[in-house]
């Protein structure tokens, strides 16, 4: 009787341990999932960007909830002021009735959030913590650090982060991307 249940026991260790990466694994796309597919990975390919970046943004600025609304009034899965919403639809939707409340919509918050990331990745070469820092703190406050020698060695990237709230918003980007890049690899 001893040596059966020892088989057992050993038997039911196996298939846990066959089992355990599986499990976790489900664990962290629901701790990093990929929500709105259509959505992100459709403007991701317009717009010519990894949709595990958009998919990042989306995670970090609202957790994925739609109806977010920041302390600020930023609205949507990715966020977007008022300001800089009217300032975008000057460019990819003039002629289109969309108010500050569509921003509520998935397919308007991901299609003029990932527009203006697109932007912020242009205008800053293509670097993600940089891009971040912009698209968290807007164009102007980036702009100005990069005039100071003190915050950038080469005039186009930040290297670092000089206020603690940018510098905790783009590390918290970076460590997303990371785990979405290791657990999904690249879709770009």
């Amino acid at each position: 009787m001893k040596l059966h249940t020892k088989l057992l026991s050993l038997v039911l260790a196996a298939a846990l341990l066959l089992c355990l990466p599986t499990a976790l694994r489900r664990i962290e796309e629901q701790i990093y999932p990929c929500r709105y597919a259509g959505v992100v990975e459709g403007y991701a390919a317009a717009y010519e960007m990894d949709p595990l970046l958009i998919y990042t943004f989306v995670r970090t600025e609202s957790g994925f909830d739609p109806e977010a609304v920041s302390s600020v009034g930023a609205r949507g899965l990715m966020q977007m002021t008022e300001e800089t919403f009217e300032w975008i639809k000057t460019k990819i939707a003039p002629d289109e009735p969309l108010t500050f409340d569509d921003l509520f919509d998935p397919a308007c918050a991901v299609r003029f959030g990932a527009y203006y990331l697109r932007l912020c990745l242009d205008r800053y070469g293509g670097d993600v913590a940089t891009a971040a820092a912009a698209y968290h703190s807007g164009w102007g406050t980036v702009d100005s650090l990069l005039n100071h020698e003190d915050y950038t060695g080469d005039g186009k990237t930040l290297p670092s982060f000089p206020y603690s709230r940018m510098n905790h918003y783009v590390e918290k980007i970076l460590h997303c991307y990371k785990r979405y890049t290791e657990l999904y690899g690249p879709m770009s």
